[in-house]
């Protein structure tokens, strides 16, 4: 079957809500012997929804979705739509290294109803060519053959090292118009996140960044959000910034973000986030990180807090320690 043969029409398209705003790559909790906390992620995810976030982002680098087997992205998933928390205010992290894995993880999303799924591209291998690149996401689109299927393409090139050029953007647009739908842009440099804007914009492309600190230039050139790892523990003020971002304060409402986020990515990010959740939560089982990422040491941990103390910064409305016990699903 040919690629446009799987294209949606026009209103089928329009047919499926896009997320938009302020979006959290949910932390993942983990308990004895590293094991994935089903308990602690749904009550996370139910109080991050309660702070006016846009959605949720499950299985992305914030995650520690590469540490985490395709059974237990499963495990989680369920457990979390389980619990009733609508799979409309979800993207799913489904790229994978193995053509196999992203094609499972992609299809359970769309049968699930998620909004769209996440999808770093196969980064193992480094130097590949666009062609190849291509011809990874044109196979994971084709077995799911869904047209409810949306793709947002994760373009983290620190990290993955294998990243979107735009000739490759635009064949995958071209080719997969209305499955093909969006990019996270975590490479942090404005000037990047304003080309593709600038080449993608009428495409209807739309482009999230990946720090809260370029949200309103985002969202006055036209872009769709944030999906932030800060809004784990700063949630409310972001999302308060994705909605006003027109306000004549959201100058300063932008310095405000800042200068949280400064204090946290002293530091290793993942790790000091657990920090600031497990504190404010008075829970350490939060503080858990699957190797190879370790906790922070006590003398770095103490300081963040001590600096985030004098800031004023809480986390208002968090409960304490969960029961291990599965939550059932909500009435």
């Amino acid at each position: 079957m040919t690629p446009a043969a799987r294209v949606p029409s026009a209103p089928e398209a329009g047919s499926i809500p896009r997320l938009a705003g302020a979006l959290c790559p949910v932390l993942t909790p983990f308990g004895e012997a590293f094991a994935p906390d089903p308990s602690r992620l749904v009550a996370h995810c139910r109080w991050l929804l309660g702070q006016g976030l846009g959605g949720l982002a499950l299985f992305g680098t914030t995650s520690e979705a590469n540490s985490l087997s395709v059974e237990e992205r499963e495990e989680l998933l369920g457990a979390v739509l389980a619990a009733g928390i609508a799979p409309r205010a979800l993207f799913v992290g489904t790229g994978s290294c193995a053509l196999p894995d992203a094609v499972r993880l992609t299809q359970l999303a769309v049968r699930q109803g998620c909004a769209g799924v996440l999808m770093l591209p196969p980064f193992y291998y480094k130097g590949v060519s666009d062609d190849g690149l291509y011809r990874g996401f044109a196979e994971v689109i084709e077995r799911v053959g869904d047209p409810r299927l949306r793709v947002y393409l994760y373009h983290i090139p620190a990290v993955a090292q294998v990243g979107f050029g735009p000739a490759l953007i635009e064949r995958l647009l071209r080719a997969y118009p209305g499955v093909v739908v969006g990019i996270k842009d975590s490479s942090g440099d404005w000037d990047h996140t304003h080309r593709l804007h600038q080449r993608f914009g009428t495409a209807g492309l739309q482009v999230f960044v990946g720090t809260e600190r370029l949200l309103l230039a985002n969202m006055r050139s036209g872009g769709a959000g944030c999906i932030t790892a800060m809004a784990n523990v700063n949630p409310a003020p972001i999302a308060r910034l994705a909605r006003q971002w027109q306000d004549p304060r959201a100058e300063d409402l932008q310095a405000e973000l800042n200068v949280v986020r400064g204090a946290v990515e002293r530091y290793p990010v993942i790790a000091a986030l657990k920090t600031v959740l497990a504190h404010h939560a008075g829970d350490p089982a939060w503080l858990s990180l699957r190797p190879p990422l370790t906790e922070l040491p006590a003398a770095d941990a103490g300081a963040l807090l001590a600096d985030l103390g004098r800031r004023g910064f809480a986390m208002r409305g968090l409960q304490g320690p969960r029961d291990p016990d599965p939550p059932a699903r909500s009435p």
